[in-house]
């Protein structure tokens, strides 16, 4: 049998480690946003129906990134069904996981979510099923290696949709 050796030295480092491999993600699965962080009925649901038990918990794990949406979801999530008023957003089946998606929490929801949790957002498109023109309309985008996404999302949801306003980091 082959063996291997490994020598670890805590004083020799190469170079820092970038924070975000430390990142998760969130997929519409399941109960991990409808019911997870998402549950306008819950005890401690904040004004816009996050858990804020859910929230500290993120918090103090401190999760520097979150994929959104992850997972398989993303294989049919079209970020358009994602925007503007909850009540005229559509209602699909989603094909990965044969549920109905209502589209509750959609991309301003998750930006505000993500900024209550302290981590930023890697926004994810499936360039397998839609492409990266519809990346490129999404106005979403990576700079210099930090991403630029969401900042004012939030604030400026009343004014119109992602495809009206100008997406930068938070940092």
């Amino acid at each position: 049998m082959k063996k291997a050796n490994i020598i670890l030295d805590k004083d020799f480092i190469i170079g820092p480690i970038d924070d975000r491999i430390y990142g998760s993600f969130i997929e519409h699965l399941g109960r991990a946003v409808y019911g997870g962080i998402y549950e306008p009925g819950h005890e401690s649901a904040d004004e816009l129906g996050f858990r804020k038990d859910v929230i500290e918990l993120v918090r103090k794990l401190n999760v520097p990134i979150v994929r959104y949406p992850g997972g398989n979801f993303v294989s049919g999530f079209n970020w358009e069904d994602s925007v503007g008023p909850v009540k005229d957003r559509p209602k699909r089946l989603d094909l990965a996981w044969f549920t109905t998606e209502t589209n509750e929490v959609g991309l301003h929801e998750f930006a505000s979510w993500a900024e209550k949790a302290g981590s930023d957002i890697m926004y994810a498109v499936n360039l397998g099923s839609r492409g990266p023109e519809q990346a490129r309309h999404s106005r979403v985008c990576q700079s210099s290696g930090r991403q630029q996404i969401f900042r004012h999302a939030h604030r400026k949801r009343k004014e119109g949709s992602f495809r009206d306003q100008a997406l930068v980091s938070r940092k």
